[in-house]
């Protein structure tokens, strides 16, 4: 759980990408985790629109974070597969990512993320993710 706690952390140094992209861990829990991104043009391709691997990698954290508070803060999981579905492009603004667990298995456990900006969906996305290890 320690690794969950600094994650929340405005200065934290246990996840570089979340450091790297400033993610913010807006809330997590076993029911719920919830991200925050602050779009920037560094974010966006050649049409001017954020990349959708930026909306991919929110997705995915958001998932993944979801599956350690199920398993008590343990990180060695990976993704397996993930899905995504984009609805409409964004350029700026604050994005949020809500993820829960659709099924928790000892071995897969699947999650799906919904991405917002301004309280309107823009994707979603449904991922398998494996435990790597016996806690």
């Amino acid at each position: 759980m320690q690794y969950l706690q600094e994650i929340k952390k405005d200065d934290q140094i246990v996840n570089n990408l979340f450091r790297f992209l400033r993610v913010n861990a807006v809330k997590i829990s076993a029911e719920e985790v919830i991200l925050s991104l602050l779009l920037r043009d560094d974010f966006t391709q050649g049409a001017g629109v954020t990349a959708g691997g930026i909306l991919s990698t929110l997705a995915d954290e958001a998932m993944a974070h979801v599956i350690m508070a199920n398993l008590e803060g343990r990180t060695d999981i990976a993704t397996v597969d993930m899905n995504i579905r984009f609805f409409k492009p964004v350029k700026e603004g604050e994005i949020v990512a809500k993820s829960t667990i659709k099924k928790l298995g000892k071995k897969i456990i699947f999650a799906h993320a919904k991405i917002f900006h301004d309280g309107q969906p823009i994707a979603d996305a449904d991922a398998s993710f494996v435990v790597l290890k016996n806690g």
